[in-house]
């Protein structure tokens, strides 16, 4: 049984889209007066343990569970620690199956576990991330590449 308000997972290379895509589809769940929340996962993991140390953590998820729609971009960019992956499991089943998260990420799903590490946490948090989603696996050339006319070597270096 699909989710009511299924998660989106975008994967492909560096430069192929997922974050235009991904913006895309928050700039028109906005204009149908829907709320909406864009972060660089890696900022969010931040914002999250800043607020546990003032005090705000609560308030922190239960702003970001009620809105509906979550863009976490560039996701797995590096391991997580034992706090981020609690932090990350409380976000992630606080908004599991009543509102949706739009994932962004260069590292394909299939990475993903070990990304986020301990087993117990994985598992939990991606039984609820990829559980009825809609995946998109974007394919092609970097869009930077191919609208700017530099030359094959200077993108090398």
């Amino acid at each position: 049984m699909a989710s009511s308000s299924p998660n989106i997972l975008i994967t492909g290379a560096t430069g192929c889209g997922k974050t235009y895509l991904a913006c895309a589809l928050g700039q028109n769940h906005c204009q149908q007066g829907s709320s909406v929340y864009y972060f660089r996962f890696k900022e969010l993991l931040e914002k999250m343990f800043l607020a546990q140390a003032d005090g705000g953590y609560r308030k922190l998820i239960n702003k970001l569970s009620s809105a509906n729609l979550l863009i976490l971009d560039d996701w797995g960019l590096e391991p997580l620690t034992a706090q981020q992956r609690s932090d990350l499991l409380e976000l992630i089943d606080a908004r599991y199956d009543t509102k949706s998260t739009l994932i962004a990420s260069q590292l394909p799903i299939e990475n993903w576990y070990e990304m986020i590490g301990e087993s117990t946490h994985a598992d939990a948090i991606l039984d609820r991330l990829v559980h009825g989603a809609i995946k998109l696996e974007l394919k092609g050339e970097s869009m930077r590449k191919k609208l700017n006319f530099l030359t094959d070597a200077d993108h090398s270096s």
